[in-house]
């Protein structure tokens, strides 16, 4: 030790200049040499020199372990705050400790005023009571999943998910809980988006089934309601009684093929239609549907306005507004159609996903209740209704839309509670000049030629008793089959048939479509007509290059008369 201390005050001397020859030596030490003396001082300067090095390594290995730390710091906080979550950390007390930029941006609040504050605080007293009992739950060390609305600022709601894991002591006690939140709000669009078609397609197939035999049975009430008011033109009592009824089925025969468009599974008919003159033909229908506590009246534009459109599928629109006004219209109230052009600006198409520019708005408002805003959101969902039961099927809103849609506009609602309701249709106009192409109908039916044979094939016999009337009616001679096999030898054996009018869904082992192109081939010269009351083999273009006149059921004399015309 004596030694060390010497050593101590030896280097002490040589950093202040001065000579090892004037130190006083202990009289122990006088017997070490200064060579040796030196030789220690220096060999300890030199391992106290290494000694430096290193620990300036060491300080040089920590700076850099503490910047690669702070960087990892960030790229960490960098990832958690972009990453599609929102994740928070709050402690027993339900005081926020952490939260990503994510979750305060949930808020609209700067993270500063998040970390330190209560839950209660953050998410308010109503939305607080909601999440309280997961809350409780997770720092009772228990893991909670949940699903809820949360109103963000600026009015907008979002739908989201969290998971609550608790923080567990060594001892067991939980002290905390992480939160991590997603916004599911585009998965649940997407759900419904998937729901609403599924519920479409159930239509399609629904619709699809029973089109055939509800048509079949409509040509059968149709075509004999019509042969009755020909028949006894004078007896106008008959005739109060028949025209209502014929109106019924016509709006049954398009509720049908209303049901069938919305599914996608049968094509509009577009004709150039003069608004103004479809909408006053409707007046004297919409006045008798609606109690005399209703006013009603009809306020159209100066100018003609045309729609290249299905007018069976916009008076079944006009129609279903008009019974729906009706109904929130229980103690009378007001009921006006309109109709207009107008210009949508780029703002107003968007959210109709429509392109800006001209089109022909027909709008429907009334007096009634109206609707609050969640009951508006789900107004055109298929089978969404707010009528009791059995007094609404929640299509008629969604086949318009449908409807709407595929005729390149769109439909829209403005409505608040006690305020009344205005549903307006927003359509393009027909191309300019093709309204000056339309053509009037035919005055007159087109009549048999003398000697004229028809070949009417169909199973259904109520059905081939009314078009066999019809047919009569027109001038035809018939020659009547069940089935296609029954047809193919009447057609063997009699070579005056001119006409074949057939059914496309038959039993038997072989179909109308599959008879009339074997009678084709044989007969090239046959003039052939299908009737289906659904059958989508029955539309022509399906690629075998055989294309017949189409009549779809229930069709009236006229119709057939003209699809019975050749060389159309």
């Amino acid at each position: 030790m004596q030694v060390d201390k010497i050593v101590t005050n030896v280097t002490n001397l040589q950093r202040s200049g001065k000579s090892l020859a004037k130190i006083p030596l202990m009289s122990e030490t006088s017997q070490l040499s200064f060579a040796e003396l030196e030789a220690k001082v220096a060999r300890l300067t030199q391992e106290l020199e290494q000694t430096r090095q290193e620990l300036r390594d060491i300080l040089g290995a920590n700076n850099s372990i503490a910047a690669a730390l702070f960087r990892s710091e960030e790229r960490l906080r960098l990832i958690i705050d972009t990453i599609p979550a929102q994740i928070s950390y709050f402690d027993h007390d339900q005081i926020y400790r952490y939260a990503n930029k994510g979750y305060s941006n949930w808020f609209n609040l700067p993270r500063s005023e998040v970390i330190g504050a209560s839950i209660v605080r953050v998410w308010g007293e109503e939305s607080y009571q909601a999440i309280r009992p997961y809350i409780l739950r997770a720092l009772s060390g228990e893991t909670v999943t949940h699903e809820y609305t949360l109103p963000c600022h600026g009015g907008r709601q979002v739908d989201a998910r969290s998971t609550l894991v608790p923080e567990i002591n060594p001892d067991g006690t939980p002290v905390g809980c992480f939160e991590f939140s997603f916004d599911i709000t585009e998965t649940r669009r997407m759900q419904a988006a998937l729901a609403q078609a599924q519920k479409m397609e159930a239509i399609g197939q629904l619709t699809g089934g029973v089109a055939h035999d509800f048509n079949n049975l409509l040509t059968i009430i149709c075509g004999n309601l019509s042969m009755l008011k020909e028949r006894f033109p004078e007896r106008t009592d008959m005739r109060e009684l028949v025209e209502p009824s014929l109106r019924a089925a016509s709006r049954g025969a398009q509720l049908v093929q209303g049901l069938l468009s919305f599914s996608r599974q049968q094509p509009l008919k577009p004709v150039v239609v003069d608004v103004g003159k479809l909408i006053l033909d409707m007046q004297p229908l919409i006045r008798h549907s609606l109690p005399s506590s209703i006013q009603f009246r009809v306020l159209l534009s100066g100018e003609a306005l045309h729609l290249l459109i299905d007018p069976g599928q916009l008076e079944s629109a006009l129609l279903n507004f008009a019974l729906n006004a009706r109904d929130a219209m229980p103690e009378g109230g007001e009921l006006i159609i309109r109709a207009r052009p107008g210009v949508l600006s780029e703002s107003e198409a968007r959210p109709h996903k429509l392109e800006p520019g001209p089109y022909i708005l027909i709008e429907v408002t009334d007096t009634g209740c109206g609707m609050e805003e969640a009951t508006r959101n789900r107004v055109f969902e298929p089978f969404f209704t707010t009528k009791g039961f059995g007094r609404g099927s929640g299509l008629g809103l969604s086949m318009i839309y449908g409807f709407a849609r595929q005729s390149g506009g769109s439909i829209g609602v403005t409505s608040l509670p006690d305020k009344g309701s205005t549903f307006s249709l927003i359509l393009p106009p027909a191309p300019p000049g093709s309204h000056e192409e339309s053509r009037p109908e035919e005055a007159g039916l087109v009549r048999a030629h003398p000697g004229d044979l028809v070949l009417l094939v169909e199973d259904e016999p109520d059905v081939r008793h009314v078009v066999r009337e019809q047919l009569l009616d027109l001038g035809y001679l018939v020659l009547e089959a069940e089935n296609g096999n029954q047809a193919g030898e009447i057609l063997a054996q009699v070579a005056e048939i001119t006409v074949i009018l057939t059914d496309v869904i038959m039993p038997g082992g072989i179909n109308g479509r599959e008879f009339a192109r074997q009678a084709l081939k044989e007969r090239p010269g046959l003039h052939v007509v299908l009737m289906s009351g659904y059958d989508q083999a029955a539309a022509p273009g399906q690629g075998d290059g055989f294309a017949p006149r189409l009549l779809e059921k229930p069709f009236s004399k006229r119709r057939l008369a003209d699809a019975l015309k050749p060389g159309d």
